[in-house]
């Protein structure tokens, strides 16, 4: 079949520009973003959570790569959260490539509105004391298991986990960036392998936008407030996925 760019694809494409410059700028959300406005299309869960980390493969790679050089990486932690993160999204790559759509749409949806609701608490949260940091091995299963089956929410669940336990923020966002691509490139075999290759167009499109977003997304990185953005962030995200929730269940 001849390589088409209709709609859809172009779609995808500012769909990916944007989750792009809100993830250059809070350092998480490109997941969710790019599954809740996926599944808004109309596209399968299954599909959307294959493409999106067929193309996270590539921006996790520069991202860890970036923190990696900048010995920004705490190395011990990252083989815990890499390991155990990759084997639980192996698991819920296959678990939600052989779910029912119809029955798993609405729990997908809830997912994504439980991160959206994360997302805003970041962004409202005071600073405080928090606790030692701790059970890094199932923080990782969980948030890769989270983020295959959702097609996002890595970076929600485990750098707020991380950074609420006590961690370095620059520090902990960046050993969880690294170990990011290496879950992404383990859920993105493990789609390969249950789906077969026939998701490669709607990734090339995120790509695409993500990668004329990331210097936009770095400079304004610098000049957006941080808090307001998460917050903003987090709601446009709760409002999306209650609307593909309200849809699914009815």
């Amino acid at each position: 079949m001849p390589f088409v760019i209709d709609e859809l694809f172009l779609w995808l494409i500012l769909v990916g520009f944007l989750a792009q410059m809100v993830d250059g700028a809070l350092g998480m959300a490109y997941g969710v973003i790019s599954t809740s406005a996926m599944l808004l299309m109309g596209i399968p869960p299954a599909l959307a959570s294959a493409n999106v980390h067929a193309a996270e493969v590539f921006t996790t790679a520069a991202s860890g790569t970036s923190h990696a050089l900048a010995r920004n990486v705490d190395w011990n932690m990252f083989w815990r959260l890499a390991l155990f993160g990759s084997a639980g999204a192996v698991i819920g790559a296959f678990l939600i490539s052989h779910a029912d759509t119809t029955f798993i749409r609405p729990f997908i949806a809830a997912y994504l509105l439980l991160m959206g609701v994360i997302v805003i608490w970041k962004g409202l949260r005071p600073n405080g004391s928090p606790p030692k940091i701790g059970r890094v091995r199932i923080l990782g299963f969980a948030g890769g298991m989270a983020d295959a089956i959702g097609g996002g929410g890595w970076g929600p669940v485990v750098t707020s986990n991380l950074i609420a336990r006590g961690g370095e923020p620059s520090r902990m966002v960046g050993t969880v960036n690294i170990a990011e691509f290496v879950v992404t490139v383990a859920a993105s075999l493990a789609f390969l392998i249950a789906l077969g290759p026939s998701f490669g167009k709607a990734a090339l499109a995120l790509l695409i936008g993500g990668v004329i977003a990331a210097p936009i997304a770095a400079w304004a990185a610098r000049r957006v407030p941080r808090k307001i953005l998460t917050v903003i962030v987090g709601v446009a995200i709760c409002l999306v996925s209650a609307y593909n929730l309200w849809r699914a269940l009815g």
